[in-house]
């Protein structure tokens, strides 16, 4: 075992190799002419690789690590396992960059310069997650000095100032500019140097309604005592017990002067530190964690559930692959489906049949899943198989999930199937659900007739391409084979009606619905599809016509009780961002228990008459829109400066729905202060979701995307927060954030 004295020395040795550089071969597909040869270099600030063509003269182009999820080695990647002939797996990496930025996949010339590469970017990558907040400020104020050089001397002149000032986002005149640059120019040599840049920066970024909110609790206008701390925390933040603990450890881990800490108090500094941190966002860290019963059976959850997995685009023609899959279950989806075909030489696929969308092989597809299956979540996973392979191919699709999946594979021989309910996701760690048709009662023939998936009969109904599609009845009846059949846990069954379900159906049967019937059966009788939903899961899926893979909105299924609401995954939007939103609590895993007022079989919950519920509470939500912070520029022209305007959104039962925004600030995406409130009724908090949008105004078209962060209302934390914003990829794009006061009150 090596010392950690040798590791170190070992990291340092990567990181030289890393910035004398190195040709490494990147690889885009199988052909030769798409494998080019690239030098890619670290840079001094061991934050970026730089990397230019063989055939660029001087130009270089750069990505930052802190964009890099993790770093797969050997041939685990489809394009990497098409050259596997050609490339030993020891000398393939493939970097995962976060979002929906494509992977990169490279060739070093050896397994020991590949090594270099993958040790020291995974070193650089630990280096980069430990950083405390003041590090990562630090680092942040240095990135925007390094863009400023543009002549790499070490220091900015005015010129080069001015022309951050429009890269950070903020239109400030020149005589105002040139009054700060002064102030910080101690050594007047009419440039800065990197300690006065942070002086001008801290001069740019003094944030006035922070500072006011400080000296409004400060004893002595200069700093924050214990006890002036625990007056804020108490009357603001409502932390009213343990508030005394709580302040000095808030001391103690955001106070940068030792002196301060000694003293038991907190300077500006600190407290701006502890409003920008975790503990000062707006979602509650008590809800971060698993902190919900997981002992309860699985129909009394959400699932979080992707639709058509397989797919990286739109459903006519866009890609398969199996990298869809570990996107999905990286995050948190915890219900994927598999489409299946006959492929050649008896292998099945899986593809959006009877479209131009590209084949995989279900073995990978299988093989994939079981490795990525819990390294998010350890509670259970639901594969959900629209099967139409014939029987032979069927047998084989059996045998790969038997051999493939092993001990993790639940099938319909556990107790769970002769329970008057499903188990629970805690009694399911780490187990993974088959969900498809079986063979029915025993004296149907083992390959009785048996229909295909209700989704696939509504697909072919609906879909454009319907022409090219088999929609016979008799054509979706099939053969299926006992192997297969044996395999599933959770049976798919054809919905007929809420009182069938009531009195014939078993737990561990499921209907899936489109989006189309769902919202048909909750206007006519929502309060008996809420009973259903306490006793069996239903999947609802997109309408068949949502050929670019579109979604729908899942709060509309969410309100009645539907557990698995399957997305697109692969479409950012709205959407998405309220799946992200319901399912960022409880620890992300996935699973999130449906409230009382749904599990409730006695008092029947109506989503459209929420007054007439047992425990009705309304509420008022009262968000003050403070200011924001470090708005990103959008990829415009380099003079233009954004124009943000706030939206907040509600979504839950109808009665829930609501938008209200402030008016929008000119030229200021850096530091634009609002201070508008907008005010709420909430009448189901339990239900509720808050999403807040910032644009971009636009007088002639519509207003341009900047940033959103969605999160359920019963894990917003009252007072005074902050709210750190996400791309439409649903990634974070830091440093950028809202300044709110939250206040929630009963009605």
């Amino acid at each position: 075992m090596e010392s950690p004295q040798t590791g170190r020395d070992q990291c340092d040795k990567n990181i030289e190799v890393m910035k004398v550089g190195m040709f490494l071969r990147k690889v885009k597909s199988r052909m030769w002419k798409r494998q080019r040869q690239r030098h890619y270099k670290l840079q001094e600030d061991c934050k970026t690789i730089a990397y230019k063509s063989s055939w660029a003269i001087n130009s270089y182009s750069t990505f930052s690590i802190s964009d890099v999820e993790a770093i797969r080695e050997g041939h685990q990647s489809e394009t990497l396992q098409g050259v596997a002939n050609e490339f030993p797996a020891d000398r393939c990496f493939t970097l995962v960059f976060r979002g929906r930025q494509g992977n990169l996949d490279l060739v070093a010339d050896s397994a020991e310069e590949a090594q270099a590469w993958i040790q020291g970017l995974r070193a650089l990558m630990e280096n980069m997650e430990n950083m405390d907040e003041s590090t990562k400020i630090n680092q942040w104020i240095s990135d925007w000095f390094l863009k400023a050089d543009k002549n790499k001397d070490g220091r900015i002149n005015f010129k080069e100032a001015k022309t951050l000032l429009k890269m950070m986002n903020v239109d400030m005149n020149d005589e105002h500019a040139s009054c700060l640059f002064k102030r910080a120019d101690k050594s007047q040599s009419g440039t800065l140097e990197d300690e006065e840049f942070v002086e001008f920066y801290k001069m740019l970024t003094q944030r006035m309604e922070v500072l006011e909110l400080f000296q409004e609790y400060s004893s002595n206008g200069q700093s924050l005592s214990q006890c002036d701390l625990e007056e804020f925390l108490r009357e603001e933040q409502l932390e009213g017990e343990g508030s005394c603990e709580h302040a000095l450890q808030l001391i103690e881990h955001y106070e940068p002067s030792d002196t301060a800490r000694m003293n038991h108090s907190m300077s500006i500094d600190g407290f701006l530190m502890y409003l920008t941190s975790p503990e000062g966002s707006i979602f509650s860290p008590e809800r971060q964690g698993v902190f919900q019963d997981m002992n309860q059976p699985l129909a009394h959850y959400y699932i979080s559930s992707s639709h058509n997995t397989y797919l990286m685009e739109d459903q006519l023609k866009g890609p398969s692959s199996v990298e869809a899959y570990i996107q999905a279950l990286k995050r948190g989806c915890r219900c994927v489906e598999v489409d299946c075909w006959n492929g050649a030489n008896g292998e099945p696929v899986v593809y959006h049949g009877h479209t131009l969308t590209s084949k995989i092989l279900l073995k990978d597809v299988i093989s994939t899943v079981a490795q990525y299956a819990f390294k998010v979540s350890e509670y259970p996973l639901i594969v959900s198989i629209e099967n139409h392979c014939n029987v032979e191919q069927q047998e084989v699709m059996a045998r790969y999930f038997r051999e493939m999946l092993g001990d993790m594979l639940l099938t319909s021989t556990a107790d769970g199937r002769t329970s008057s309910e499903l188990p629970s996701p805690e009694a399911l760690k780490r187990k993974i659900l088959l969900k498809g048709k079986t063979i029915g009662n025993e004296s149907e023939s083992l390959t009785g007739e048996v229909s295909d998936e209700d989704e696939a009969a509504e697909m072919n109904k609906d879909s454009p391409s319907s022409e090219s599609a088999p929609t016979d009845s008799k054509i979706l009846k099939q053969k299926l084979c006992k192997e297969l059949s044996d395999l599933v846990f959770c049976k798919s069954v054809h919905f007929h009606s809420f009182e069938h379900s009531r009195t014939s159906s078993k737990p561990y049967e499921m209907s899936s619905l489109s989006e189309t019937k769902t919202r048909k059966y909750s206007k006519e009788a929502g309060p008996d599809f809420v009973l259903h939903n306490t006793r069996q899961l239903t999947r609802i899926y997109p309408s068949g016509m949502r050929t670019d893979s579109s979604n729908y909105c899942p709060q509309d299924m969410w309100n009645i009780g539907c557990q698995i609401v399957a997305l697109n995954f692969q479409t950012a939007g709205m959407e998405m961002d309220l799946n992200d939103g319901l399912f960022s609590q409880n620890g992300h895993c996935g699973y999130v228990l449906k409230p009382e007022i749904l599990l409730n079989r006695e008092r029947v919950f109506d989503p459209d008459k929420p007054q007439e519920s047992e425990n009705y509470h309304p509420l008022l939500f009262s968000v003050k829109v403070i200011s924001g912070q470090q708005l990103p520029k959008l990829n415009k022209k380099g003079w233009s400066i954004v124009d943000p305007l706030v939206r907040v959104e509600i979504y839950g039962v109808p009665l829930d729905q609501a938008k209200q925004e402030t008016g929008y600030i000119e030229n200021n995406g850096f530091n634009p202060c609002w201070n508008e409130t907008l005010q709420f009724k909430i009448h189901t908090p339990e239900l509720a979701l808050v999403r807040f949008v910032v644009e971009d105004y636009d007088l002639a078209s519509r207003n341009d995307f900047i940033g959103q962060y969605t999160l359920p209302f019963t894990c917003i934390q009252p007072g005074y927060r902050h709210v750190h914003l996400l791309s439409k990829d649903g990634t974070s794009i830091c440093p950028a954030s809202l300044y709110v006061q939250i206040k929630i009150t009963e009605l």
